[in-house]
């Protein structure tokens, strides 16, 4: 399909296309990394992607992540980054599911303490990339709400969908390896959440961004 003829949407069927590639290559360049895992729903046909128990430690003078607990470690996700204002260590699951209503996938995630504990929203805001506050002050597509989850029935916070069909079309139009070729549903995932993951500290690393290019 034609870029120029696209609405920026895809199906449930897309989605799954995109969702299998995606998993597939964020295990071929990021393999040191968690990795994305496809949930299927026992509510429905649809699954979704999942990443979870991501750990961070972020500080404004060392931006970085190390593991804390030396008996049990977990995985940390070097292709994410927090800053604080003191060090603090907390948790992520980021969840990737297909809004029906739009036709675009939707970020959900959630942050608890190493303890289990929920971060509040006015916490998670202070660990939350510098960027991301200015982004979602300013953008008319960008907010975030908390909503029952789909497929768990728990308050998760989620990246709202309104527009997401409008910037990725834009987003397709403006990259020339993206456009050149048409549609390819099989990397919409990776250019979707280069810039959805911004938001919250979730970033595609560089390898796997450079494939992503070279492929189209």
């Amino acid at each position: 399909m034609e870029v120029l003829l696209w609405d920026g949407t895809l199906s449930s069927h897309d989605f799954h296309v995109a969702a299998r590639a995606f998993t597939e290559n964020w295990k071929q360049f990021n393999p040191t990394l968690p990795p994305w895992i496809w949930v299927p729903s026992r509510l429905s046909e649809q699954g979704y992607l999942s990443l979870e128990k991501i750990c961070i430690v972020g500080s404004s003078k060392e931006h970085e992540q190390k593991d804390v607990d030396e008996e049990e470690p977990e995985p940390v996700d070097n292709a994410t980054l927090v800053e604080t204002s003191s060090p603090q260590v907390c948790y992520y699951d980021f969840h990737i599911l297909y809004s029906d209503s739009y036709r675009v996938p939707v970020l959900y995630f959630r942050a608890y303490c190493i303890d289990g504990q929920p971060l509040a929203w006015d916490e998670i805001e202070k660990v939350l990339p510098a960027c991301s506050a200015k982004v979602l002050l300013e953008s008319k597509w960008t907010f975030i709400t908390q909503e029952e989850h789909p497929h768990l029935n728990r308050p998760w916070y989620k990246l709202h969908p309104c527009g997401t069909s409008e910037w990725m079309k834009l987003l397709f139009l403006g990259d020339e390896s993206l456009a050149k070729k048409g549609v390819a549903f099989e990397q919409y995932l990776v250019s979707w959440l280069s810039v959805v993951g911004q938001v919250v500290g979730l970033r595609i690393p560089f390898e796997m961004l450079n494939h992503h290019k070279s492929c189209n």
